[in-house]
C-alpha cells in the first residue's frame, strides 16, 4: 500500500505537518524538546513545569490510589469534580452551573476541545473562527472535523484583533468562534471590547462560541474575563478548562467543559467513543485543588509574573525585543537584532549553539502565512520553569551580544 488514506492526512495538513510528498513531520514540540535533550539544552521550548504543584492536591491523589479509586470514573466525570467545577465557576465567575448536567470531565482540555469539534462541526460548509497565531491543535481538530478555518490576525506590539477583521470573518456560515484567553501564544488577555464584540457576532450570525481558558488563573497584569459571564452569551458557550496548568499537573490530563445541557450532552456523545473516561485516582484530587483557598490562585499568578519578568529582562540584555505577556506561560520576543530574522531557523541552531531550546512563532501559523514578516522573527520562550533555570537560560543567552 503506497499511499495510506484517511481522516488522518486532513489532520496532518491542518497542523501543518503534511510535505508535498506525504511525508509527516513530528510537531514542533517534539522537534524542539527533540533537540534540547540531545544536546543538552535547557527546555524553554514547550510549556510543562519542573515544579510540583501544591502537596495537598498530591496527597490527594496518593491517598485516592491506595483507598482504590483505580477502576472507571462516570462517563461524565466523579460526582464530587463535577461539584467542584461548579462550585468554582459560582466562586470566581458567579456563574450558576448544574454539575449533574452541564458539566462534562474530559481528559485535558485537548480532548475537550476536540470532541466539541468533532460533536458540533458537520462539513466544510461550516466554519470555525480563530485568532492567528493559534495552538497548533486547533487547526489539526478543525480539519479532522472536516469543517474549514478562518483566522483573525492578532498584532504586533499588543496582540489584540482588529475587529473590523473579526466582524468580516464571523459570517452567517461561521458554527464556532474559538476563542483561547489568556492567549497561547502570544500571552495577551483579550479587552472586554473585543469579548463583547464576540458575543455581539454570535449572537447576530447564530454562532456558538468555544472557549479555551486553561491560563485562567493564571492572568497577572490583566483581568481574565470568561466569555460565559458576557449578556448573552451563556446560553450558546461552551467553556473549557483544566488542572495541568493551574496546578502544574500537566502530565495529569484531567480537563473540563461546561455549557448548555443540550450542548454537553452533544459532546459526551462523541467523547465517550475517544476516552471514554480517563484519570480515576486524579479526580479527587483535582476537586481538592478547585477549593483551595483565594491565596493559592493568586499566589500562582504573582509567582509566574515574577518568572516571567526574570526571563523578559535577560531576553531584553541579551538583545532581544520582548512582547511582555499578561498571562499564561509564554514570553514572546523578536529575535531579529540577534541574528534571528528567520525564527525557525534560529530555533533551530539555538540549542547546540546557545544550549538553550524555544519555539519559532511560525509554528502557531497556517502554512501559507509562515513568511509573514511581522512575526517571522518572533520566538517563544517558556517562563514556567524554576527560577534558577530561567536565571541560567537567559546567562547563556547574554553570549548572543558577544
Amino acid at each position: 500500500m503506497s499511499v495510506i488514506t484517511g481522516a488522518w492526512r486532513r489532520t496532518a495538513a491542518g497542523a501543518g505537518l503534511l510535505s508535498p510528498d506525504g511525508a509527516v513531520a513530528p510537531t514542533i514540540f517534539a522537534e524542539m524538546s527533540a533537540l534540547a535533550a540531545s544536546t543538552g539544552a535547557i527546555n524553554l521550548g514547550q510549556g510543562f513545569p519542573d515544579e510540583d504543584g501544591p502537596a495537598e492536591v498530591l496527597e490527594a491523589a496518593r491517598q485516592a490510589i491506595a483507598d482504590g479509586v483505580n477502576q472507571y470514573p462516570p462517563g461524565r466525570g466523579t460526582a464530587d469534580l463535577r461539584l467542584a467545577i461548579a462550585e468554582h465557576q459560582k466562586r470566581f465567575y458567579g456563574l450558576d452551573v448544574d454539575p449533574d448536567t452541564e458539566v462534562l470531565v474530559t481528559v485535558g482540555a485537548t480532548e475537550a476541545l476536540t470532541a466539541t469539534l468533532l460533536a458540533l462541526i458537520d462539513g466544510p460548509e461550516d466554519e470555525v473562527v480563530v485568532f492567528e497565531p493559534y495552538y497548533d491543535s486547533y487547526a489539526a481538530a478543525v480539519s479532522l472535523a472536516g469543517g474549514t478555518l478562518r483566522t483573525v490576525p492578532l498584532r504586533v506590539p499588543d496582540f489584540q484583533p482588529d475587529l473590523d477583521r473579526l466582524a468580516d470573518a464571523v459570517t452567517d456560515r461561521t458554527r464556532i468562534i474559538l476563542v483561547n484567553d489568556p492567549h497561547n501564544p502570544t500571552g495577551t488577555v483579550f479587552g472586554a471590547d473585543v469579548l463583547t464584540e464576540i458575543v455581539r457576532l454570535a449572537e447576530r450570525h447564530d454562532a456558538l462560541i468555544v472557549t479555551d481558558e486553561v491560563y485562567e488563573h493564571l492572568a497577572f497584569r490583566a483581568r481574565h474575563i470568561p466569555v460565559a459571564t458576557l449578556p448573552g452569551a451563556a446560553e450558546r458557550t461552551l467553556t473549557i478548562s483544566s488542572a495541568g496548568k493551574t496546578f502544574s499537573a500537566t502530565g495529569w490530563k484531567v480537563g473540563w467543559i461546561h455549557g448548555p445541557a443540550a450542548l454537553i450532552t452533544a459532546v459526551l456523545t462523541v467523547k465517550q467513543f475517544l476516552t471514554y473516561v480517563g484519570a480515576a485516582p486524579f479526580q479527587p484530587a483535582v476537586a481538592v485543588g478547585l477549593r483551595l483557598g483565594d491565596a493559592f490562585f493568586a499566589d500562582a499568578a504573582a509567582t509566574l509574573a515574577h518568572k516571567h519578568d526574570v526571563l523578559g529582562a535577560g531576553l531584553q540584555a541579551a538583545g532581544f525585543t520582548v512582547f511582555a505577556p499578561q498571562g499564561g506561560y509564554f514570553t514572546l520576543a523578536d529575535a531579529t537584532a540577534v541574528g534571528g530574522a528567520d525564527g525557525a531557523e534560529f530555533c533551530r541552531t539555538l540549542p547546540e549553539r546557545f544550549g538553550v531550546g524555544a519555539i519559532p512563532l511560525a509554528a502557531f501559523l497556517p502554512p501559507s502565512h509562515r513568511a509573514d514578516p511581522e512575526y517571522a522573527g518572533i520566538v517563544r520562550f517558556a517562563a514556567c520553569k524554576k527560577v534558577s533555570v530561567i536565571d541560567e537560560a537567559v546567562s547563556r543567552l547574554a553570549r548572543l551580544r558577544d
